[in-house]
């Protein structure tokens, strides 16, 4: 047995030498920019719903910094993620090749098109989809018949793979497009965490046919609620934005509808905020970047194992995560952190172990289990005060 005082007082002390005193959340926003102004210019402007100028100029802003193509905006990252599913061609009674250690959203959005999550194991490393667990599933479980490749025991089509980026961790996706390439399966990306983070130097979300963003108001941005569907192909964008926008026919008084659309549009208040947060993410990344280097470095002293960036990948560090030796000495930390008033959480419950999604298949998932009861996400805001002052003082390894 541990003496929890011992053990866990050290890491508080870190946590308190980066965020301060008083309770400390995991992640809040920050709004230190235009925001305000650009919310006045929406109200004095009158167009606060999704027809707007902010509208447009925060995706346009967003693709610019990913490197897409198009940028469509939704009114969460769920239901850009719904959207992008059906996109990439997910129907009623196919199957979807994701993780089970993921948000819920992941698995709801699978569920809206009717389709089923097939759960195969992550990397330890990464907190994102194996690519050599994918290719061991695929290797043993599907079968190419017609042109398609179908799960041998359910007969369903194999219409998509969705891996994530946990955390803003990038996960090795390029090994994973590969793969599903080989066999004809759409990879749809959820990067919904993971703006400002990169494999090389091409950022998340840009590697599969399609990639989802989230801005809900814990994300590295915020636009309160709101998502981003990212993709190079500008008939899916044109089809995206008809979807999202209930599927109406443009026409000046007109309400023609052609098919079952989605009224998943983005208020132009909340791009509004969106164009503001955008206009300091390059210094959110870089502080962040830094306090993960704080962490890193202390964390590396106490001994205390601190999930960083693969090689080769640029981590934005949304949610900076450590790992415990055992499941009963990460919930003494959850009950001793929480009790000092730094808020702190474990990983989310594997989605094969929620009721709705029991009975769906899934391969041994070792490593996600691992993870499961080992996983404990620490406090990881910019603090307060310092976009724009210039005033954060950079990592040099010594102030502890």
């Amino acid at each position: 047995m541990f003496d929890v005082n011992i053990r866990f007082a050290p890491i508080i002390e870190c946590v308190r030498s980066i965020h301060g005193a008083g309770y400390i959340p995991l992640h809040r926003p920050v709004f230190e920019g235009n925001e305000r102004q650009y919310l006045v210019d929406c109200i004095d402007s009158n167009f606060v719903s999704s027809v707007g100028a902010k509208v447009t100029e925060f995706e346009q802003q967003v693709a610019a910094f990913t490197g897409a193509q198009h940028a469509v905006a939704t009114v969460n990252g769920t239901a850009a993620l719904h959207v992008a599913l059906q996109l990439a061609g997910v129907g009623r009674d196919d199957a979807v090749i994701t993780q089970a250690l993921t948000f819920i959203a992941t698995g709801n959005a699978i569920h809206y098109c009717g389709a089923h999550p097939i759960f195969v194991d992550v990397d330890r490393d990464t907190l994102g989809l194996s690519p050599d667990a994918l290719q061991r599933f695929l290797d043993r479980h599907a079968e190419r018949s017609h042109g398609q490749v179908r799960h041998k025991a359910s007969g369903r089509r194999l219409a998509a793979c969705v891996p994530m980026h946990t955390f803003g961790l990038p996960c090795r996706i390029e090994e994973i497009v590969a793969l599903c390439d080989d066999y004809g399966i759409p990879v749809v990306e959820d990067a919904a965490e993971s703006l400002g983070s990169f494999v090389g130097d091409r950022h998340t979300g840009g590697f599969g046919r399609l990639g989802v963003l989230s801005f809900n108001g814990n994300k590295i941005i915020t636009t309160g609620g709101g998502g981003m569907i990212l993709t190079d192909n500008a008939d899916l964008a044109a089809r995206a934005k008809h979807l999202t926008t209930t599927a109406k026919i443009p026409h000046p008084w007109e309400f023609v509808h052609d098919e079952v659309g989605y009224n998943y549009r983005l208020p132009n208040l909340n791009a509004a905020l969106g164009c503001a947060q955008m206009e300091r993410l390059p210094e959110m990344l870089a502080i962040k970047a830094d306090i993960a280097a704080r962490y890193a470095a202390r964390f590396a002293e106490l001994g205390v194992p601190f999930i960083q960036a693969p090689p080769g990948a640029t981590a934005n560090y949304w949610l900076n995560a450590i790992l415990f030796g055992s499941l009963a000495e990460r919930d003494a930390f959850l009950d001793y952190s929480n009790g000092q008033g730094v808020m702190t959480r474990p990983i989310w419950r594997l989605m094969h172990r929620l009721d709705m999604f029991r009975d769906c298949p899934h391969d041994k998932l070792e490593n996600s289990l691992w993870l499961e009861e080992r996983v404990v996400n620490i406090p990881s805001s910019v603090p307060d005060g310092v976009l724009g002052k210039g005033e954060w003082p950079k990592h040099q390894g010594t102030d502890y």
